[in-house]
């Protein structure tokens, strides 16, 4: 089989490209070792941005459908209440900003959104397909594997996890640290005898660890997750589940009623040494890992999808230079290393859940693809996220919702551009300034200017003349 582009892997980050390239017109096939999807909540907060990715790929109202805000943490010790904790600093939602805070989802359900999306877009998941070597020419790339036929496509990217066998195959290292030297078990639960309106913390007593069990927005289930010392292996049945509750809270072993899955891990931050190898491409924890005490391992992967969807739409079907791929290691590399220092601090207590978490803070100003031509830019200046609002009564977020670049005018009359460059113009615009704004597919502003002096040669360079 050839096909376009070849997705290793059927998680959130494969699923979000696999939507970002079928909307496009893009032949990709997304592949998955295991037989089915991942049915673990792991995964479960939604940041802000990616709130607005998902907007942008359709998928936005059955997100919040099936999950709901994160409650507020309750503290327990000899089984009473003893005090609230906030999980994440409160913002206030803004015309430009409109979703404020993390939405939970557990990750399963997300997975299951973006491949109902993914089929409905006309995309093809093959389960069951494991990788087992790659070879590339400078044409092509192939995948063999374990049972089926070997697959040829004109570009790969590895979304295969944290032990990538694409990247192993590639011979490309990870350097990093662990965070954190004591496991932790993750499990999802059915509990009776707690609320759901509650994050219920059990703090450490003397000679134990942590229990933390967080109602699961949108199911009857709870996420469990409780620390060990250094050297333990956990116990992941019912039983050993039953146990630690019953030890580190006032619950009774038989209020677990049901074990719906469960895994354990060393918190740990790592960094692939290259993004890029030729006609392979590293994505989500195939190239990043991070502790989840951030919230940032899945937002960072989709982020990494919709970076790469544009650049490969443009270069496979809009007639792009194959050079532009070259700007998402350039990109999401330095990008990645922010969030995994992120990651790491808010785990160590250092840095609270707040605005960096929410990632709208996120740009690529020092980009090869970023031009910034005003001697004195405003608020928005090229490389930055472009914000939502009202120009001229029409909302940018509908404006840029698809697949084409946006001409934002504001104050300034909007120059002749390409059919496939939409515009927004009008008045005055406060969260922009003046001026003219080309917003990429990404939402994020590749070239700014005071007129349109310079932006015809941009148009060329990026693929749209």
């Amino acid at each position: 089989m050839t096909v376009d582009v070849l997705i290793v892997g059927a998680g959130p980050t494969g699923l979000a490209l696999g939507v970002d390239l079928a909307r496009r017109g893009v032949f990709a096939l997304v592949v998955e070792r295991a037989d089915r999807l991942f049915p673990g909540s792991r995964g479960k907060g939604i940041q802000p941005r990616t709130m607005e990715v998902f907007d942008d790929l359709g998928v936005l109202d059955a997100i919040r459908a099936a999950g709901g805000s994160y409650p507020v943490g309750m503290i327990w010790q000899n089984g009473r209440r003893v005090g609230e904790h906030q999980m994440f600093d409160p913002a206030e939602a803004t015309e430009d900003s409109p979703y404020n805070a993390p939405w939970m989802v557990p990750q399963w359900r997300t997975q299951e959104i973006l491949f109902a999306r993914l089929t409905e877009l006309g995309g093809r998941v093959e389960f069951g397909r494991e990788v087992v070597s790659v070879e590339q020419n400078p044409a092509a790339v192939t995948a063999h594997f374990a049972s089926g036929a070997a697959v040829t496509a004109r570009y790969l990217v590895a979304a295969d996890g944290g032990r990538s066998a694409v990247r192993r195959a590639l011979g490309i290292g990870m350097t990093g640290e662990t965070v954190d030297p004591r496991p932790v078990l993750v499990a999802d639960v059915r509990i009776a005898g707690l609320d759901r309106d509650n994050w219920h913390i059990f703090p450490p007593r003397e000679g134990e660890d942590f229990l933390a069990i967080c109602p699961l927005a949108g199911t009857d289930d709870f996420q469990l997750t409780a620390g060990f010392p250094e050297g333990t292996d956990p116990d992941l049945s019912l039983d050993g589940v039953r146990k630690i509750v019953a030890d580190r809270s006032h619950l009774a072993p038989d209020d677990v009623t049901e074990l719906r899955w469960a895994s354990d891990f060393r918190p740990r931050a790592a960094l692939a040494d290259r993004f890029h190898e030729g006609r392979v491409f590293l994505a989500g924890d195939a190239a990043h890992v991070h502790s989840p005490a951030g919230g940032q391992g899945l937002n960072t992967s989709v982020q990494d999808a919709y970076n790469l969807g544009w650049k490969l739409g443009a270069v496979l079907r809009d007639g792009a230079p194959a050079g532009l791929l070259d700007t998402y290691e350039e990109e999401r590399r330095a990008n990645a290393a922010d969030m995994l220092g992120l990651s790491t601090s808010v785990h160590r207590g250092e840095v609270r859940r707040g605005t960096a978490t929410r990632q709208l803070g996120l740009g690529y100003q020092g980009s090869s693809l970023t031009t910034e031509t005003r001697q004195a830019p405003g608020p928005v200046r090229a490389g930055d996220r472009a914000p939502d609002g009202t120009l001229d009564g029409v909302r940018l977020f509908d404006a840029f919702r698809g697949p084409h670049w946006t001409l934002v005018a504001v104050d300034t009359v909007a120059p002749d551009v390409p059919e496939s460059v939409r515009v927004a113009g009008g008045g005055a615009q406060e969260a922009y300034g003046t001026g003219l704004f080309l917003v990429r597919p990404d939402g994020y502003v590749g070239w700014a200017g005071e007129d349109a002096t310079g932006l015809a040669g941009y148009l060329t360079e990026v693929g749209l003349r």
